[in-house]
C-alpha cells in the first residue's frame, strides 16, 4: 500500500481567528514562518492583517500541525473568496496533503460564500498543481516577496 493523506490519520479543524487559542495561533504563525520565510528565504511580513477576518484550516497529526490553509472572504483581497498560505510540513510533502487542503478550502469557501469562484496568488512553480484544482492563469508572472507568483482564478 502506498502512503497518502488518506491513510495518515490526519484531523482537520476549521477555526475563526477568535476560536484559535493562543497556543494554536502561535503554532500557526510559527508554522507559516518556518516554511514561507525561513525555508523559502523570503523575508516578508507574514502577519498581513488578514488573519483576523479569515477562517483557518489546521490539519493535525497526533496533535501536531502538519498542514495549514487560510480562507479569506470575498471583497477583501480579491472580489472572490481566496485560499492562501497553503503549507505542508516538509516531511509529509508528496502525499497529496496539499490537494486535501485545497479541496477542503474550496468546499468551505463554497459553503460559506455560495460561490465556486476563487482567486489565488500562486507561486509560479505550482501552476500545474492549481490547474488540477480548476484554476486558470490570469495575467503575467509578478514578484511577490522575492518569489515569482501568478494570479489564478477558478470559476467553478
Amino acid at each position: 500500500m502506498s502512503l497518502n493523506s488518506e491513510n495518515l490519520d490526519l484531523q482537520s479543524f476549521w477555526k475563526s481567528f477568535d476560536e484559535l487559542s493562543k497556543l494554536e495561533l502561535y503554532e500557526v504563525l510559527s508554522f507559516r514562518q518556518s516554511i514561507f520565510v525561513v525555508e523559502q528565504k523570503s523575508w516578508y511580513q507574514d502577519a498581513d492583517g488578514l488573519d483576523e477576518i479569515s477562517d483557518h484550516l489546521l490539519l493535525k497529526k497526533e496533535g501536531h500541525l502538519v498542514g495549514y490553509l487560510r480562507l479569506t472572504p470575498p471583497g477583501i483581497k480579491y472580489k472572490t473568496p481566496s485560499i492562501g498560505r497553503i503549507a505542508v510540513i516538509d516531511s509529509l510533502r508528496g502525499l497529496s496533503i496539499g490537494s486535501r487542503l485545497v479541496d477542503e478550502g474550496l468546499k468551505r469557501s463554497s459553503e460559506n460564500y455560495m460561490t465556486e469562484k476563487s482567486t489565488i496568488s500562486a507561486q509560479e512553480y505550482l501552476i500545474k498543481f492549481y490547474e488540477g484544482h480548476g484554476f486558470k492563469v490570469n495575467g503575467e508572472v509578478y514578484d511577490e516577496d522575492g518569489i515569482p507568483h501568478i494570479q489564478m482564478i477558478r470559476n467553478g
